[in-house]
């Protein structure tokens, strides 16, 4: 392949791994010689990064999953373990962050959904397979955060509000649950996936010029040198800390 096996033997469960960040993480994992649990919502779109796994010669299970309903992380989680009885990495990718027109339309259902696929979500998968690695080989979780939890700014509060509490977990599970788990945290900026079709292009790459060292947005596929750093050997003195990847965002 070309790349070197850093993660053969080792098994990752990423959330919102059908596309985006997700995606691009689980393909460099699986690259380097690990196996893959993708779930998202959309078990159809789960299936297809399934394939391009097992395209690589490894194996994949995909599964759909609605993070913010803990009944369904349980299932979830169960799965992982009766197919490959252990999970050594969990990335909690899957996050949401609705538009809206203004603060008082959010709405308690849209809140409670941001709340709840941000944080809620990571905190009970965190809980399950954290306390299942500590009891075993140990592990890497690694949770993808935003800058919107460091550098409060308007039309996201419900979002960078569940991202700080993501933050605040991050640190309070790497006591929980070391010396035999790491669990850090990667504070995205603004990558151009899915989520950025319903962006202003036009006004983006024009405030990008300003409020970016680098004067434009991620491509997904430049998330995955730190979750390799903090998944693998390379991080094993990294825990409990908040990386930012976000181009140089102000």
């Amino acid at each position: 392949m070309g790349l070197e096996n850093d993660f053969l033997g080792k098994v990752a469960l990423v959330t919102g791994g059908s596309r985006g960040l997700g995606r691009a993480m689980a393909l460099a994992l699986a690259q380097r010689g690990a196996d893959l649990v993708i779930t998202s919502r959309k078990i159809d779109s789960c299936e297809t990064v399934a394939s391009e796994i097992e395209a690589i010669g490894r194996k994949a299970l995909p599964y759909g999953c609605h993070v913010g309903k803990w009944d369904e992380i349980e299932g979830l989680v169960d799965a992982a373990y009766d197919r490959y009885g252990k999970v050594d990495i969990l990335i909690n990718n899957a996050g949401m962050s609705p538009l809206y027109d203004k603060l008082s339309n959010v709405t308690e259902e849209l809140f409670d959904k941001v709340v709840g696929v941000n944080l809620k979500g990571p905190f009970r998968l965190m809980s399950l397979v954290g306390e299942r690695m500590a009891e075993g080989e140990g592990g890497s979780i690694i949770n993808i955060s935003s800058t919107a939890s460091l550098n409060p700014s308007p039309e996201a509060e419900p979002y960078g509000a569940a991202k700080s509490g993501l933050n605040a977990l991050t640190r309070s599970f790497a006591f929980a649950l070391g010396p035999k788990v790491r669990v850090n945290a990667i504070a995205a900026g603004p990558f151009l996936t899915d989520i950025s079709k319903a962006w202003d292009m036009e006004a983006f790459e024009k405030r990008a010029q300003s409020t970016l060292a680098l004067g434009r947005g991620g491509q997904p596929e430049e998330i995955v040198g730190a979750a390799l750093y903090l998944a693998g050997p390379g991080g094993s003195f990294t825990t409990g800390t908040v990386i930012r990847v976000d181009g140089g965002t102000r």
